[in-house]
C-alpha cells in the first residue's frame, strides 16, 4: 500500500478510466452556467470554525517494539530481526519459476511504513473472521504498534473473493476480510479506504483468521499553523470558480462525459460536507516521489444535481481553509 496525495490519486484514477491525457485542475469540475442555481442544505455544524495544518518531521527509527511486533504478526519471527535505523529494510519471497521474488515485508522509515503480504494466501473461504472479529483483532493489532484506540477511526469492513480460475470450487467466495483504522487528528480522519490507504493502520484476516497483509502509515506530525475554515459562501463560489474536483466512481469510464452533463444541471445541492485529511495541499500535483511536507485538510462534499425530469448523487472534494479561496480570487 501507498500513501496517496489526493489531487494525485483523483486524476489518476479519472485519466486511466477515460484515456484523457489532461491534467488541468479546471478540468475536473462541472462548468456550471450563471443559470444553474447551487443551494446549501449542508447542517451548519458539519464545518469547525478552524482547522490544523500540520507538518511532517524529520524521519526516525521505528520503535524496537514496534518492529519486534511488525515481524511477530507478519510470523516471520523465524527471521533476525532487523535493528531500528533510518533505512529502509525489506525481505523479499523465494524466487518463482521464473527467477523472480517480490518484497513481503517492508520497513520504509522514510515514509513511516511498515507493510506486510503474505505469499500463502490461502483461497480457502471457511472461518473468515466477520465484521465484528476483523475490527476487534485490527484495534488489538493496532496496539502492538503503539497506536491509541482514541486516535483511529475505523472506515467500513471490505471483502477478498477468490479470482476465477484460481480454483473453481471456490469462485466467487468470500476468502479474505479487512478494514483501514484511519488515522483522526483533532477529530478529523483521513480521506481513503484498505486500497488507497493515508495515514493510519490496514489490516487483512483470511480464513482460520491468518493474517493476509498489514500496512502501517504514522508519519511524525506537528502542528504548522490554524487556519479559518471557508464559509458556505466562500465553498459556492469555488464550485462557480471551477475549483472542486468530482470524485469518479469506481471503475468508472465516462468520467469526463459526466462531468458535461452535471453542467447541464438546473440546480446543484450540496447536502453534507465532511472535513478530512490528506498527504498534501490541495490543487498541487507532487512531482516526485518524496513525502508531502504537509498534512493538510479538504473537504469531502455530497450534492445531489438536478436536471429536471431527473437527479443524481455526486460527490466531490473542496478547499476548506478560507485563505485558499482568495488565492483562487473567487470572492
Amino acid at each position: 500500500m501507498k500513501n496517496f496525495v489526493l489531487l494525485a490519486f483523483i486524476l489518476a484514477a479519472a485519466i486511466s478510466a477515460s484515456g484523457e491525457t489532461t491534467n488541468s485542475t479546471e478540468n475536473f469540475s462541472p462548468n456550471f452556467s450563471a443559470n444553474t442555481e447551487i443551494l446549501w442544505q449542508a447542517p451548519a455544524n458539519q464545518l469547525p470554525e478552524n482547522i490544523w495544518i500540520y507538518k511532517r518531521l524529520p524521519p526516525q527509527p521505528f520503535l524496537a517494539a514496534v518492529i519486534s511486533n511488525a515481524v511477530v504478526l507478519a510470523a516471520l519471527q523465524d527471521m533476525e530481526f532487523p535493528k531500528p535505523s533510518t533505512n529502509a529494510f525489506n525481505i523479499s519471497s523465494a524466487p518463482n519459476p521464473c527467477g523472480m521474488g517480490f518484497v513481503i515485508f517492508s520497513i520504509e522509515p522514510a515514509t513511516t511504513t511498515i507493510s506486510f503480504a503474505s505469499t500463502n494466501q490461502t483461497l480457502a473461504t471457511n472461518n473468515v473472521p466477520n465484521d465484528e472479529a476483523v475490527t476487534k483483532r485490527a484495534y488489538e493489532c493496532a496496539a502492538r504498534f503503539g497506536l491509541d484506540r482514541a486516535h483511529l477511526i475505523a472506515k467500513p469492513v471490505y471483502t477478498s473473493s477468490t479470482a476465477p480460475g484460481c480454483d473453481q470450487t471456490l469462485t466467487g467466495g468470500i476468502c479474505g476480510r479487512g478494514i483501514f483504522l484511519s488515522r483522526k487528528l483533532a477529530g478529523v480522519d483521513f480521506f481513503g479506504d484498505a486500497n488507497n490507504a493515508s495515514d493510519g493502520f490496514a489490516i487483512e484476516f483470511g480464513s482460520g483468521g491468518q493474517i493476509r497483509s498489514f500496512s502501517l502509515i504514522w508519519p511524525n506530525l506537528e502542528t504548522n499553523r490554524l487556519e479559518k475554515t471557508a464559509s458556505p459562501e466562500e465553498i459556492i463560489s469555488g464550485i462557480r470558480a471551477h475549483k472542486i474536483i468530482v470524485l469518479p466512481n469506481p471503475g468508472e469510464e465516462t468520467y469526463f462525459k459526466r462531468l458535461k452533463t452535471l453542467a447541464t444541471a438546473k440546480t446543484f445541492t450540496i447536502t453534507k460536507i465532511t472535513p478530512c485529511y490528506s498527504e498534501g495541499v490541495f490543487g498541487k500535483v507532487p512531482t516526485n516521489d518524496a513525502p508531502s511536507e504537509f498534512i493538510a485538510p479538504f473537504a469531502e462534499v455530497e450534492a445531489v444535481a438536478d436536471f429536471g425530469k431527473s437527479n443524481a448523487p455526486v460527490r466531490f472534494a473542496s478547499p476548506i481553509i478560507s485563505s485558499d479561496f482568495t488565492k483562487f480570487d473567487v470572492r
